[in-house]
Parts: structure tokens; C-alpha cells; sequence
């Protein structure tokens, strides 16, 4: 495993902190990629390396956000990112966020075996209580690794995003800690 501190590991998946070293590597070529930023705000302007070093260093520098990448561990390859955005220490939740971009592993249960793993770290390192996403209505695979990992639907907002020349309601979901 390259680039970055490994921080938390998986059956077939290692999460380590993001690098700048990253950047050099497929993370551009995704959020420049229609397909994969399909149902997300990443593909509304170009992404350009400055820009990422930028979002990159940034994101290490606070404890609001925790973005790892997902390492396959066969082949040692960065193929995609998982991220609690937006902590509130005080209300004790945050927002789960996935980018799978290497397509060839689409449909293999990636962000579920990650999901996994990083919702236990913010409920049982982290001491959140909560954790939610949206997502777009027309997201079908989001909607159903939301609802593989644990949660529930809670809302709608109606025609909150504007994307392929129309307005589309975000599903917000979440999960609470039991325990």
C-alpha cells in the first residue's frame, strides 16, 4: 500500500488518509469523469490538480471532516474515496459521502464493506450518534447501499438540485447508534 497512513483495513479493502500524491493519480481523471460524478455536484466545473492539492491539504488540516481512500488490496490500486463531511461534535453526527471511481469495481459491494467499517469508527471511536447522506432520486445504487447499511429514509427535498437541464429531489436518509 502506497501514499498515505493506513487507518482503518477491511476483508478486501485498506482505508488510509488522503495524499497529495493521490491527485497524481486517478482522483482527477474521476471527478472529470461524467459517468462517475453522474449523480453528484463534482462534475459541475473542472477539476484541475491545484484545485485537489488544495481540497486535499485543506481537508487534513480539521477534524470536521475524516477522507479516506479506498485501497483494493489485490492490486494495491486507489479506487475510490469514503468521507465523514460536516461533524458536529456538538449534536454528535455527520454525513456519510462515496466515490467509487474506478467503474470496474461498480456493483462489487465496495462502499458497502467500507461503509461498514467507517459507520462502526464514527459510532464507536467517534462517539457519533448519527450519520445521514442524501441523495439524488435518481441515484437507484445509492439508495440502495444507504439502505443496505443500516438506514432509514427520513425526508425529501423537493427539487434541490439542478442536474441534466431539470430540477431532482435529494432522499435524505440516516442511521442512529443504538448503543
Amino acid at each position: 500500500m502506497n501514499n498515505g497512513i493506513l487507518f482503518l483495513e477491511t476483508t478486501n479493502y485498506y482505508l488510509r488518509t488522503l495524499s497529495v500524491e493521490d491527485v497524481d493519480g486517478n482522483y482527477q481523471r474521476w471527478l472529470n469523469d461524467q459517468e462517475v460524478v453522474e449523480h453528484n455536484s463534482h462534475g459541475r466545473f473542472p477539476q484541475t490538480p491545484e484545485t485537489l492539492r488544495s481540497y486535499v491539504t485543506s481537508s487534513s488540516l480539521t477534524t470536521n471532516q475524516l477522507i479516506l481512500a479506498v485501497i483494493d488490496k489485490e492490486n494495491g490500486l486507489h479506487i475510490g474515496n469514503i468521507s465523514l463531511q460536516q461533524i458536529n461534535w456538538v449534536d454528535r453526527n455527520a454525513e456519510i459521502a462515496f466515490l467509487l471511481g474506478e467503474k470496474e469495481f461498480w456493483g462489487k459491494g465496495v462502499m458497502f464493506e467500507a461503509g461498514q467499517k467507517l459507520i462502526a469508527h464514527a459510532f464507536q471511536s467517534l462517539n457519533l450518534h448519527r450519520i445521514h447522506c442524501g441523495t439524488s432520486s435518481e441515484n437507484k445504487g445509492m439508495q440502495q447501499l444507504a439502505i443496505k447499511l443500516g438506514m432509514t429514509q427520513e425526508g425529501v427535498r423537493k427539487e434541490a438540485i439542478f442536474n441534466n437541464g431539470k430540477y431532482i429531489d435529494i432522499l435524505e436518509f440516516g442511521l442512529i447508534n443504538k448503543n
